[in-house]
């Protein structure tokens, strides 16, 4: 009677740790009363925010285009989190902001940003509205003298932020992360977790 139960209680165990939620890779930003919106323009001239982006998951990045490594690093990842979600790719945005908007030149960003997957957008505004829009994402960057005046670069923060289809801030996504994590958590945003 003892091993009866004893393996009763075993696969009621197995059973309750099959039904728990999966849970993200990604840090948990769910809590947090900041990074609600943005009010830019897209490199194609649209002026654009969270809303226009409902249904779909969103994954925001700030940078610049002119950064030797972790802004194409990150856009490359993200291009390759695209591929493994298959047909659920096309639910999900990922939006470029420049931090650098001297340099970065709707041109520019149309050129460089849709260079590492055709649905990939590149955001801007001026000084003061990518400033006010930094700000409410948390997002650090500072410029930082380079030999001549035009040269120089804009140290930045590294993470992308995940947006539920309703618009909610959700996820912090770690630069580096694998595509595999990044497409498994967007997949569980889109599934509505």
């Amino acid at each position: 009677m003892k091993l009866f139960h004893a393996v009763l209680a075993c696969l009621v165990l197995l059973v309750s740790g099959c039904s728990e939620p999966k849970r993200f890779v990604s840090t948990d930003l769910s809590m947090v009363d900041w990074g609600k919106d943005f009010r830019l323009t897209d490199h194609t001239g649209k002026p654009r925010s969270l809303g226009d982006f409902k249904g779909k998951a969103v994954v925001l990045f700030f940078g610049y285009t002119q950064c030797p490594d972790v802004c194409p690093t990150t856009l490359s990842l993200l291009r390759e989190t695209m591929g493994l979600l298959g047909a659920d790719a096309g639910r999900v945005q990922v939006l470029f902001a420049t931090v650098d908007p001297a340099r970065d030149t709707p041109q520019l960003l149309a050129q460089y940003v849709p260079a590492f997957h055709p649905s990939f957008l590149g955001l801007y505004g001026d000084e003061a509205t990518i400033a006010a829009t930094a700000k409410e994402f948390k997002v650090f960057y500072a410029r930082q003298p380079g030999k001549t005046p035009e040269s120089y670069s804009v140290d930045h923060s590294t993470g992308s932020y995940a947006f539920d289809p309703n618009g909610k801030l959700r996820l912090l996504l770690r630069h580096g992360e694998a595509p595999a994590n990044v497409a498994a958590d967007l997949k569980l945003l889109l599934a509505g977790q």
